[in-house]
């Protein structure tokens, strides 16, 4: 039995299972940012024992634990490098944490490493090589996964793509290169509304205008654009306009034979995001490598970092 944990800005997960893509039992709360990583390792550590009792399994029953962390990770050292969204994570020695309160095994990485690893093994990856899986939520994090194993460079993570530079729009609305997040992110869609609604000819009638700036959602303008506001389709056809052009890099330097997007914002669905993306991608193809990548949606939905933590650990720790 193994124990997977997903340690995330806005949710902290914690499941039992095989590592063999079903979990047996699950956790799941809200996360804090105010009580920081702190506050986390408080729920972490109150959480774990009362999942071991709901599934009536003792502690010496648990061979190794896997994280999923939402930040860089040091492999050698088994350290949390920085979180981007939570304070008292940074350079904090997570795995040797856990395994003294555990009392048993544990193995710390990058939540989107582990969650494309649950995807190349257990989900929309499976029987596949190379993946390369990609988180488009709150933020934008990657994963590349050839033959059942996490790349991770020199050891401290690859894959960033949310950190590739795209052409876009800065802060101030004008034409810039910036990182594909400050475009496609959840929070560069949203400040990116907020931007267009003081300036943009399209905004002067966009639904969006009757609600309070500081309010807005990227949900909320994926409502306006699936309801036909042109302003609205306007900021989500920059996100997929973006996107496209970063995974045009991906798939130049890499060629993996499928690319899995998860997330909070590929949810729009295959109307709204994928079938677009994918004609983007079709308009300016690296022609040596045209029609070899596949993008589709990944299928373990809000549990997938949990899959992956558990595979995680059975691949470190089972033999």
């Amino acid at each position: 039995m193994f124990l997977g944990i997903e340690i995330g800005g806005t949710k902290l997960q914690i499941g039992l299972g095989q590592g063999d893509g079903k979990i047996l039992t699950l956790w799941r709360g809200s996360v804090d940012a105010t009580a920081g990583g702190e506050g986390i390792r408080a729920q972490i550590g109150a959480a774990i024992p009362e999942l071991l009792a709901r599934a009536n399994v003792e502690r010496s029953a648990i061979i190794a634990a896997g994280v999923g962390f939402g930040g860089p990770t040091d492999d050698a050292t088994q350290r949390v490098i920085k979180s981007h969204h939570i304070a008292g994570w940074t350079d904090f020695p997570l795995g040797e944490w856990l395994q003294e309160m555990l009392q048993f095994p544990t193995v710390i990485c990058n939540d989107a490493d582990v969650a494309g690893l649950a995807e190349a093994i257990y989900g929309a990856g499976r029987g596949l090589s190379p993946i390369f899986y990609i988180t488009v939520g709150t933020g934008i994090g990657g994963g590349l996964i050839i033959d059942r194993s996490i790349y991770r460079g020199v050891g401290k993570g690859a894959a960033e793509i949310g950190h590739l530079l795209v052409n876009g729009t800065n802060e101030h609305g004008q034409s810039s290169q910036v990182i594909l997040e400050q475009m496609a992110a959840g929070w560069g869609i949203a400040d990116r509304a907020r931007v267009g609604l003081q300036s943009h000819p399209l905004s002067s009638t966009s639904s969006l205008r009757s609600i309070l700036p500081a309010s807005l959602t990227t949900l909320q303008v994926a409502q306006a654009a699936q309801a036909g506001d042109p302003f609205a389709q306007w900021i989500i056809d920059g996100a997929i306009a973006a996107l496209g052009e970063a995974l045009r890099q991906v798939i130049a330097l890499l060629c993996p034979r499928r690319i899995i997007i998860g997330g909070g914002v590929s949810l729009m669905g295959e109307e709204r995001f994928f079938a677009p993306l994918r004609r983007k991608l079709a308009e300016r193809p690296f022609e040596a490598f045209a029609g070899l990548t596949e993008i589709v949606p990944a299928e373990l939905g809000e549990e997938v970092v949990v899959h992956g933590a558990l595979a995680l650990a059975r691949n470190a720790f089972l033999s």
